[in-house]
């Protein structure tokens, strides 16, 4: 129980407090399929610190979540703790995986970006889904 309630107050200490991140790969699937949303997949590592800036210098800011939830379920996995399906580059993190409801690649990234730059990420997504 005690490791239980250790994971889960670290991994909230990721992200702040409020932010919502699934980190079960399947029920993101089957959430952004009942939303009707895509999936963004942000694979990272406990000691990464690409990583910590990303989160810091861009997931921690309000307008960013915003407007990442407008069209995806965002979820979180790290190699160090979860079980990320093979198809999944996790060497090199931080890794952006941009996914249909079924699991399709529509964009992948690597590596930390400031908010206008992953902007500029969103909007190439949206690009590609055209």
């Amino acid at each position: 129980m005690k490791h239980i309630l250790f994971t889960f107050l670290f991994i909230s200490s990721l992200f702040g407090v409020n932010l919502n991140w699934e980190h079960n790969y399947y029920k993101a699937l089957h959430d952004a399929k009942e939303q009707g949303k895509d999936v963004y997949l942000f694979i990272g590592a406990d000691d990464c610190r690409f990583c910590e800036r990303f989160k810091k210098t861009t997931l921690d800011k309000k307008y960013v979540m915003d407007k990442l939830k407008e069209k995806f379920i965002p979820l979180y996995m790290s190699r160090d703790q979860h079980k990320i399906p093979n198809r999944f580059k996790v060497k090199g993190v931080p890794r952006h995986y941009f996914l249909t409801p079924e699991g399709k690649i529509i964009h992948e990234d690597q590596g930390s970006r400031e908010p206008d730059g992953f902007f500029s990420i969103l909007d190439e997504v949206e690009l590609k889904k055209d």
